[in-house]
């Protein structure tokens, strides 16, 4: 495919494209890799503790003080502080919010990382695809986002509505402290706003390309605990072991199909679980079968009219008919403490903003209409739409979120950047 820009451009929209580079996104790339690691790294476990991203936080402040946006910080809880840029347009044009999160992916098992010499914050690059924690969630697409802004402020660009870059602390966790509290503290609110976030992963149209998000799938975090009987490990005719139990269970869970799934929902991927922990057994009683043993479950892919309650039911109806007619193992399921339940949320119309202009923009280097989905993951967005923002996402990287030797194609996050800058143009238009 042609990704050379047409030459139907105007001369001004030529001037900002001439100065997305792939040099220029590669510099800042690596710099925003590096900055406020590994300390940026935020685990979703609610028994952990979360990331501190001011190191990267006033980075990007600065970045946009030098662009010549008016800056505040504001920050729910110390060494967290979420950054916004505000390039005021008119009274009474709209407004658009561009928004990138600040935190990553922890890194557990750095000798995984042979791509980048076992140092998983060396950004190293592979042919078109760039290498590091963070490049593809979601420190590119941060850089490609700071990059669109500056080079429509470089070429004199006049925006007739107002521009605010909102960068968050807190996404991996569900943004408690990053998003929620923008909109709900602080007060942030605009007519429309665009994630910068990986959307190429199963591209509709089966090419090149990047979807546009309109909705997201929501998840939630539930502890399943199968409850049996304690013996000596001598004595296993006395015991009903609960791990043993549980084992049982896991091939229901993994296949079971949950309700209130309404018919022709919009998602490429149904509801289901994944199993990420299982805890069985006490510390000084390997003398003994366990009693207990939990399972933790992350349900992802919930749609709109899945409930918490629902998806409990559901999963408590797998382990009765997992257990029917074994009256002495119990069962008890509940959310996991400290863990939120994140809703999914309604579609934006692709014929209203920002859907609108991004599709059009999106046709001049691509030749068609970029494929529409829902989101099978949680981002910003989510709580924008949730505020009656007109939010979606979209961005490169290829959204399988590497456990290690995280990527992101090069060459889509250029053309992304691009794209970003247009899109900001058409939405915002140009005071004349």
């Amino acid at each position: 495919m042609n990704m050379t820009v047409p030459p139907i451009l105007s001369s001004m929209e030529a001037d900002v494209l001439s100065r997305i580079t792939e040099e220029r996104w590669l510099e800042l790339t690596t710099e925003l890799i590096r900055t406020g690691q590994p300390r940026s790294g935020n685990p979703l476990d609610p028994d952990l503790p979360p990331a501190e991203e001011e190191a990267i936080s006033m980075l990007v402040a600065g970045k946009l003080e030098a662009i010549g946006m008016e800056v505040t910080k504001h920050s729910a809880q110390p060494h967290r502080p979420n950054v916004l840029g505000v390039l005021k347009g008119r009274d009474g044009a709209p407004s658009l919010i561009i928004n990138d999160h600040l935190d990553t992916y922890p890194v557990v098992e750095p000798e995984k990382w042979h791509m980048t010499d076992f140092d998983p914050f060396k950004a190293t690059r592979h042919g078109d695809l760039l290498y590091a924690r963070g490049t593809s969630d979601t420190r590119g697409n941060l850089a490609a986002s700071l990059l669109a802004v500056q080079a429509l402020v470089e070429a004199g660009v006049v925006l007739d509505g107002t521009l605010m870059c909102c960068y968050t602390v807190d996404e991996e966790r569900n943004g408690t402290e990053g998003s929620i509290y923008m909109l709900q503290q602080v007060g942030l609110t605009a007519d429309y706003e665009i994630t910068a976030e990986p959307t190429a992963w199963g591209d509709v149209a089966d090419d090149w390309g990047m979807n546009l998000s309109v909705a997201n799938s929501g998840h939630c975090l539930i502890e399943v605990t199968v409850k049996g009987i304690k013996s000596h490990i001598w004595r296993p005719d006395i015991s009903i072991n609960a791990i043993t139990e549980a084992s049982r269970l896991l091939p229901q869970l993994k296949a079971m199909a949950f309700t209130h799934v309404p018919a022709g929902f919009m998602g490429h991927t149904p509801p289901c679980c994944s199993v990420v922990r299982i805890r069985g057994g006490l510390a000084g009683e390997m003398q003994f079968s366990p009693d207990a043993c939990t399972i933790t479950l992350a349900v992802v892919g919930i749609v709109p009219g899945m409930t918490l309650a629902s998806v409990i039911a559901d999963i408590e109806q797998a382990a009765r008919d997992t257990f029917a007619g074994h009256n002495e193992i119990g069962v008890d399921v509940r959310q996991v403490p400290g863990s939120l339940f994140v809703n999914a949320t309604e579609p934006v119309p692709i014929e209203e903003e920002p859907c609108k202009s991004l599709r059009a923009v999106y046709r001049q280097p691509m030749g068609r209409e970029p494929g529409v989905n829902r989101k099978n993951a949680f981002n910003d967005t989510i709580r924008f739409r949730e505020a009656g923002i007109n939010a979606v996402t979209f961005g490169p990287g290829e959204d399988g979120w590497a456990v290690d030797n995280e990527n992101i194609s090069i060459t889509k996050a250029v053309m992304a950047t691009k794209i970003y800058a247009l899109t900001i143009m058409k939405v915002l238009g140009l005071r004349m």
